[in-house]
């Protein structure tokens, strides 16, 4: 049974404006689908991504929001804060809960529950949902969290400390 209800807008650009930079990925096309192991019952694995440096950036955080999920609030399949101002790019499966990260970096829970990336699953039948792979540049060597941190508390932290930001979505329909 398909869910009716109106598409959710872009919420990026709800937020305060940062200027734009570069991001692509070897496993994301934007605005394309998914990969399949990039959904649930596919594996569960993070997409490669490679991202412009940017000046007075400290850090990175990179963040994977479904507006299309049904709930008011979305679903967070991915928060990774404080990467070191020096990374530029993760491999494939750097998402995966226990994985080895640059630095100081670490995942927060995402909706799901679990510390790390977790793959586009929406309910059988709804329309096209759509996954925003972020980078933020951030102007501070640590966000200010820690990995119990929700990521709406990542988020409200990134609207005060964000120098840049970078948007890659992919699409997926069960």
């Amino acid at each position: 049974m398909a869910l009716d209800r109106p598409v959710t807008p872009d919420p990026y650009p709800l937020l305060p404006a940062a200027p734009a930079f570069g991001v692509t990925s070897a496993d994301v096309a934007d605005g394309q689908p998914l990969k399949a192991d990039q959904v649930a019952d596919g594996g569960d694995t993070s997409p490669q991504l490679s991202w412009d440096a940017v000046e007075g950036a400290q850090s990175y955080t990179v963040t994977c929001f479904d507006p299309d999920a049904p709930t008011p609030s979305g679903f967070w399949h991915w928060v990774l804060v404080d990467l070191p101002a020096d990374v530029t790019s993760l491999e494939a499966g750097a998402g995966a809960e226990g994985a080895e990260l640059p630095g100081s970096a670490f995942h927060c829970r995402n909706d799901g529950g679990g510390l790390g990336f977790t793959g586009a699953a929406p309910p059988q039948g709804d329309q096209v949902h759509r996954y925003f792979f972020v980078v933020h540049a951030v102007t501070e060597p640590q966000l200010g969290v820690d990995a119990d941190a929700s990521p709406a508390v990542v988020s409200f932290n990134l609207a005060f400390k964000t120098a840049g930001r970078a948007i890659l979505h992919g699409t997926y329909q069960h």
